[in-house]
């Protein structure tokens, strides 16, 4: 049974021309859903959040960023959870005060890319503000996939850290492309509605904001991106310096975001609206890389 049926157009998909799509159509009145958690890697505690999402047995894509001290880590808990779809969250920004990555080619192969203690800066403007060269780009982002590809686990597709892999043309160009060559599928590039208001809620209110999403889900394919992670030192130490939608007690809203998912309210709201819930593999296997189209805006 197919819950989406794309608008099926051959073209050369994943290029600068790629035509747009406002969104995908449904065979009949399925609501699915993709939920996919971000940051994975990024540090222990964030690990252990995505350990105990995956291990509840929920259709879940998981973004790791290849990029990060912690991805081992990960790798090792994705082996042992093989139905989790597993993503690159591609990584061009290090956003913690005190808690700092560089690029996976070298900070010497792309110095455009990185400040002067030859990290990545904080936020997309930081990044774009410093004439980052676009072949350097696309040297980080295949150094990322190809590590990837080097651990162990299936990859299905690459999404992005604060959206600046794709945030400005000449690099959503770039991801484009290695998307294709690599024959990854691209987060946002299957018609995907994407809805996460449980991100700037409360952390007590995380639940009530997801249930709101739920019964406001309309049928097609629908996303919803997650910040999981157990509230700790680890996560408590990090302070936000990026410039998009920081928030305050970073380690807080992450336990509410895992506590929300978790918990048996979230699956029996998914249960009574009959929601179809989905990976990446899943949409993946049902319509092919050549279904993908550009989102607008």
């Amino acid at each position: 049974m197919h819950y989406l049926k794309t608008i099926v157009l051959y073209c050369c998909v994943l290029c600068a021309s790629v035509a747009p799509v406002v969104s995908a159509q449904t065979s009949d009145n399925s609501v699915a859903l993709i939920i996919r958690t971000d940051d994975v890697g990024m540090s222990h505690s964030v690990n252990l959040g995505m350990q105990r999402l995956v291990s509840t047995g929920m259709p879940v894509s998981v973004s790791v960023m290849f990029a990060c001290p912690w991805y081992q880590e990960a790798v090792e808990i994705l082996k042992q959870h093989p139905n989790a779809s597993v993503g690159i969250h591609l990584v061009l920004n290090s956003e913690w005060k005190n808690y700092r990555w560089g690029p996976v080619a070298g900070a010497t192969a792309v110095p455009s890319l990185v400040d002067e203690n030859g990290f990545f800066f904080p936020s997309s403007e930081a990044l774009h503000q410093h004439n980052p060269n676009v072949a350097e780009v696309e040297t980080e982002l295949r150094a990322q996939i190809d590590r990837a590809l080097r651990s162990g686990v299936k990859i299905d597709y690459v999404d992005y850290h604060m959206g600046t892999a794709v945030r400005y043309p000449e690099f959503q160009a770039v991801t484009e492309r290695l998307a294709q060559e690599y024959g990854l599928g691209m987060s946002h590039y299957f018609g995907e509605t994407e809805d996460s208001p449980q991100y700037s809620a409360p952390p007590a209110r995380k639940m009530d904001s997801l249930l709101v999403l739920i019964n406001r889900m309309k049928p097609g394919l629908n996303m919803v991106i997650t910040h999981v992670g157990i509230d700790d030192a680890e996560l408590g130490a990090l302070l936000d310096m990026n410039t998009d939608e920081p928030l305050p007690d970073m380690s807080k809203n992450r336990q509410g975001e895992l506590t929300a998912l978790t918990s048996s309210r979230f699956a029996a709201a998914l249960k009574a609206r009959n929601v179809v819930l989905l990976t990446y593999r899943d949409v993946i296997a049902k319509e092919g890389l050549k279904s993908m189209r550009r989102p607008v805006g």
